[in-house]
């Protein structure tokens, strides 16, 4: 149930990001979701792809700092208060939740991706809940 995520360390100056996403074109890679989270000297490119080992691959090949990590993409209504009431189950069953950023679900509806501090123990608990859990199967449907 898990999508595999992968975050490429980037320095914070000009054409940075171009470096990474021109290896990742080259080795015929489609990203499905970007996310870009920034300090002053550094970003964290987070990515979402179909191809994560080729994607790894080509990156280490070309020297950059990249890390693997499981995350859940957890489907949502289009409504006002979906989000929050996904957030409230997670409350409920004392999750601890890193970071969260959205992408477009294959069924129209938004998904948005969260990383807890044990994936494991988020996936146990919110399979007791309503939410609706995107396998990598249903993520990358197309």
């Amino acid at each position: 149930m898990y999508l595999k995520q992968l975050s490429v360390f980037v320095d914070n100056k000009p054409g940075a990001l171009y470096a990474p996403c021109s290896t990742l074109a080259d080795a015929g890679v489609n990203l499905s979701t970007i996310f870009l989270a920034d300090t002053k000297d550094f970003g964290i490119m987070r990515i979402i792809t179909k191809d994560a080992e080729k994607a790894l691959a080509a990156l280490r090949e070309n020297n950059f700092a990249v890390k693997t990590t499981n995350v859940l993409a957890i489907e949502i209504e289009d409504v006002p208060g979906a989000l929050s009431k996904v957030l409230k189950a997670m409350e409920s069953k004392g999750l601890n939740v890193l970071y969260m950023y959205a992408a477009m679900g294959t069924s129209g509806k938004p998904v948005m991706i969260f990383r807890f501090d044990d994936a494991d123990q988020a996936l146990e608990k919110l399979s007791e809940t309503d939410c609706k859990i995107i396998s990598s199967e249903q993520f990358f449907a197309r």
